[in-house]
Order: structure tokens, then sequence, then C-alpha cells
């Protein structure tokens, strides 16, 4: 989806309002960061607690961190929960070239992260984009993996690529006045990441495409941060992502590889996902049938925010949080 609706992501993605969600108000306030200096880059770490590590892996691609910590923070209490900014990203440095923000990239860095942490293995949590990377390192590092969350994400580039085509016809044909626009500038060359069209794409209504719920507000942490990193967006999914995925995203595929990964696996889809829709998330029961498969029945893309009651009772269970 477009730059502009990932900003939306990113504020909604810090709602929590039952006890099963985040309810302390200060929790951003209890973790500090700390930088590391990896390929010549300062990348911001925050890690918390004792136990088990969990590696939490924000979406986007150019989310910060901070929405994963708003949602899953309280883990500090059971576990070592380790929340960071992938290079370009949050407080971490920008690469001096953007061709140095891809997928691999991001793979490798969870593992130099590992290495500088001194954890043996490690369990991965993915929301989103995040689950691209992390389906990538235990695929790739599969004797590190503890466990693994899916959380709305994609098997694929080409499972992407789908998706973009799905919620440009849901754009289409519900709001055909506005897409008039968007068709006129496609007819002239404009691709997404170029203005006018970034900005006449980015407003259309999400309801239906990150969340289901349109009550949600927000909650964010009170120091500024950088949410949003276009920039490298654009370089992992494509100059023209919105309607046509390039980048390094476009050749990501581990459907034929997901039955070999040995981690403990739970996937989590939302019925009403307008960016990881059903249709291809019911995929992983066939190119992962030793996974655990979810389907939120009131959820959009962000099922811990919509239900979570019921998320949170499953991913302690899953977790095997005491």
């Amino acid at each position: 989806m477009t730059s502009t609706l990932k900003a939306l992501l990113v504020f909604a993605c810090f709602t929590c309002s039952t006890i099963y969600s985040q309810t302390d108000p200060n929790i951003f306030d209890k973790f500090e960061s700390k930088f590391y200096e990896i390929n010549g880059y300062k990348i911001n770490v925050e890690v918390l607690g004792e136990g088990d590590p969990i590696f939490f892996l924000p979406g986007g691609p150019g989310n910060s961190h901070d929405y994963m910590q708003g949602a899953f923070g309280q883990y500090y209490k059971t576990n070592t929960v380790v929340f960071f900014d992938w290079l370009g990203r949050g407080m971490s440095d920008d690469a001096k070239d953007v061709n140095e923000y891809s997928v691999e990239a991001d793979v490798e860095l969870i593992e130099k992260l590992r290495k500088l942490l001194k954890f043996d293995k490690i369990s991965l949590v993915g929301h989103s984009y995040g689950t691209v990377p992390a389906q990538a390192y235990a695929i790739k590092y599969k004797d590190n993996v503890d466990k693994m969350v899916l959380i709305n994400g994609f098997h694929s580039g080409a499972m992407w690529q789908a998706n973009c085509d799905s919620y440009n016809h849901y754009a289409k044909t519900h709001f055909p006045e506005k897409w008039v626009a968007v068709d006129s500038l496609r007819k002239l060359g404009y691709v997404s990441s170029q203005e006018p069209l970034k900005t006449v794409y980015g407003d259309f209504p999400t309801k239906y495409i990150y969340y289901h719920n349109t009550t949600l507000r927000s909650k964010v942490p009170k120091k500024k941060y950088r949410g949003w990193a276009g920039d490298v967006y654009t370089t992992i999914i494509g100059r023209d992502g919105d309607f046509d995925v390039s980048g390094s995203m476009i050749n990501q595929d581990y459907r034929q590889q997901l039955k070999d990964v040995k981690a403990k696996t739970l996937v989590v889809a939302g019925r009403y996902d307008g960016v990881s829709t059903p249709e291809f998330a019911v995929q992983y029961k066939t190119f992962m049938p030793e996974a655990q498969f979810e389907m939120f029945e009131q959820s959009g893309h962000n099922p811990y925010l919509e239900e979570p009651e019921k998320f949170y009772a499953l991913f302690d269970e899953f977790m095997d949080v005491k």
C-alpha cells in the first residue's frame, strides 16, 4: 500500500483497550535505546527483561519499532524482549546509498544482533512486512529459531503483488469517483511514489484495508520519533510498488521452503484484512502444514488491536508465557 496509508497504519497500531493488551501508559519509558555499530551504522536496539529472547519485527517496510513495543512491550515481565529499528528506520542511521535497503540486509541484521546480544536461540514475532525477514531468517538460520509468530504476513513477492491488485480492485470499484483521478495520473505516466499520485492514492479511506474496527484510537510515545521511512519502502517494494511490486521484495518466495522450517510456528490472519487478504493468507495451511493457523473473524490487519482478548490469550499459550 501507499506510504500515506502506511503512516495511518503506524498511528492505528498504538491503540490498546483491554486488560489483555498494553495498558501501561508509560510502557515506552521503560525502554532505553542502545546504539550498536553494525556495518558502519548506528542501529537502535531496546532490550528489557529476562528469560527466553523474543525479537519483534515491525512492518512497512518503513515502520519504526514503536508500534510493536506498544503492543508487546509488556512481555518484558516474562521474557527478554528485543525491539530495534532496521537500517534507515526509526532512530537507526540512514544508509549512505538507498540500495543498501533490502530484505536480505534486514535478515542479516537479525543475525548480527543475535550474535551481539549473545543469544543462542531466539523467537521471532513479525507483523506485516516483518513476517518477510522473519521467514527468510527461519529458513536460512533454521537452527537459531525457537518459535515464530507470523501476524498478517506475506509468503512471497507474488502474494504482495496479488494483495496490491486486490486492494486496487477494491478502491476502484468502491470509490470510482476518486479512482478517476488515479487513473488519469497513471495514464500520464506517474508512479505511486511520485506526487501528485502519491497524495491522491493515499487519500482513499482505510476501512477494510488495515482495520475492521474504525473506532480505534492511537497511543504514541511521548518522545519524537520517525515512524515512517518512505525511501526504504520505495527501495524494497519499488518506485511503483502500489501497482507493480519490484525491488528485493518481488524476488522473495518461501512457499516451497516453509515446510522445512524447524521453528514452532503460529500464523495469524484477519478476515477483513485488505493488505494480507484471506484468499492468500489461508495458503499457509498448504505451504506450512505443521504450523498453527488462526483466522480472526472480527479483525483487519491488526488482530492484537481489534480482538485483543483472543489474540493475547492465543499468543501467551503459544509462547508458553507463565
